[in-house]
């Protein structure tokens, strides 16, 4: 008897020290998660978006739940004045290294805003948004900088992008020779002045042209194959508001090509943003892993007159991964109530393998917006995501990074 517990006393004393460390482990789960994530130093404020167990949430249907935060061109824009690699390296870390103090897990990070790219392209020029002139070449590659810096603070990264806009307003100021608009303004070819065209105060790509899907959808395609991404993400501006006869001669064009069977104005222009949202779609899953979203507006309304086919798109496959209404209203908003509006998204959203994010208003924290009814109560963030979570949704991604310091915390 004496032989057999000496024989296994080592096995014992193995098993009872697994055991010591599992019950160590379930009493402070959150130490060692941060021995093992923890990088660079700690923000300045505390603000710490809430967990699911720690708001009571409802288990997601994905491992993780999605909380991230968007980069638009505003913050990444060098006021004109070009940076060093060491300055925007610096520069991109401490951006990173913030949203990640406030336990998110994804950034969406704005990589074409006008036409152009923050990478080193082969069909658009370098961002006026780094050196203040479009066209106007860096040493580095400020992509490759912003993806390695996220995924050294432990994140996500989504390349964000806008498809058609050329510019908006007065940005940009000027455009590069090497633009698609400028060669195809510059071209011999006068026909090529079709690929845009213009509406209020903005210039646009026409999506009615098989020529100009084909360029946005290779120029994403260009990036998942050069870059470590995760995602890719397009966000509400598809038509502009406003278009009026815009695109007449296109339209006018394709009637004539149509016979008798012609669609109708606005069932046409959504058609042309179908087929590119899933040529985009297709040309994210060459790359495996990466996955694609939509991050379209919250108002149905506006998005159906905008071409976004939002029923479509989250009822039937190839188009997205993920949808993410932007649903930036108070839960008192007079007109379209946060939950309610919630609640609508949910239902719609009936294609198994579509994730359902809601897009949150940090901008609107602690401001008069909406009737005032963002001062009504003290916590209408966290309350949002709480409701988020209740009916079943997969995360949540906050508009914008400027504004995580500011106004509300989260405990």
């Amino acid at each position: 008897m004496k032989k057999i517990f000496f024989y296994y006393l080592p096995l014992l004393l193995s098993v009872g020290i697994l055991c010591l460390t599992v019950v160590i482990c379930s009493y402070f789960p959150e130490k060692a998660i941060q021995e093992q994530n923890e990088e660079g130093e700690e923000s300045e404020e505390s603000i710490v978006l809430p967990s699911a167990a720690e708001t009571g949430g409802h288990k997601t249907v994905q491992d993780e739940e999605m909380m991230a935060v968007w980069v638009p061109f505003m913050t990444l824009d060098s006021g004109g004045k070009e940076r060093s690699r060491e300055e925007y390296t610096a520069f991109i870390r401490e951006i990173m290294s913030k949203i990640r103090s406030v336990n998110a897990n994804t950034v969406i990070f704005h990589t074409r805003p006008f036409c152009d790219a923050l990478y080193p392209s082969e069909l658009f020029p370098f961002s006026h948004i780094l050196t203040g002139t479009q066209g106007k070449k860096v040493s580095y590659d400020p992509l490759k900088i912003a993806i390695d810096e996220a995924h050294r603070a432990g994140l996500k990264f989504h390349s964000w992008i806008n498809p058609l806009r050329v510019k908006y307003n007065t940005m940009p100021s000027s455009f590069s020779d090497s633009s698609p608009y400028m060669k195809w303004k510059n071209s011999p070819d006068k026909t090529d002045d079709r690929y845009t065209f213009s509406c209020g105060s903005g210039i646009y790509l026409d999506p009615a042209i098989p020529e100009v899907r084909k360029l946005i959808i290779d120029g994403v395609r260009e990036i998942v194959r050069n870059y470590d991404v995760d995602g890719v993400q397009i966000d509400d501006y598809f038509y502009p508001e406003n278009m009026n006869n815009a695109d007449s001669t296109e339209y006018k064009a394709y009637c004539e090509k149509a016979g008798e069977n012609y669609l109708s104005l606005e069932e046409w222009r959504t058609e042309n943003i179908n087929k590119l949202v899933s040529g985009l779609y297709d040309a994210v899953h060459e790359k495996k892993g990466c996955v694609f979203g939509i991050s379209p507006q919250g108002n149905t309304d506006n998005d159906l007159k905008l071409g976004a086919d939002v029923f479509r798109w989250c009822s039937e496959k190839g188009y997205a991964d993920y949808i993410c209404p932007q649903i930036y209203v108070s839960e008192a908003h007079p007109v379209m109530p946060f939950r309610e509006c919630a609640d609508k998204w949910r239902k719609m959203v009936t294609n198994k393998d579509m994730k359902l994010y809601f897009g949150l208003a940090l901008y609107k924290v602690g401001t008069d917006s909406d009737n005032g009814t963002w001062l009504l109560k003290k916590d209408n963030i966290q309350s949002e995501i709480n409701y988020g979570r209740s009916i079943g949704g997969g995360g949540f991604m906050l508009f914008a990074y400027d504004d995580l310091f500011r106004g509300e915390k989260w405990k």
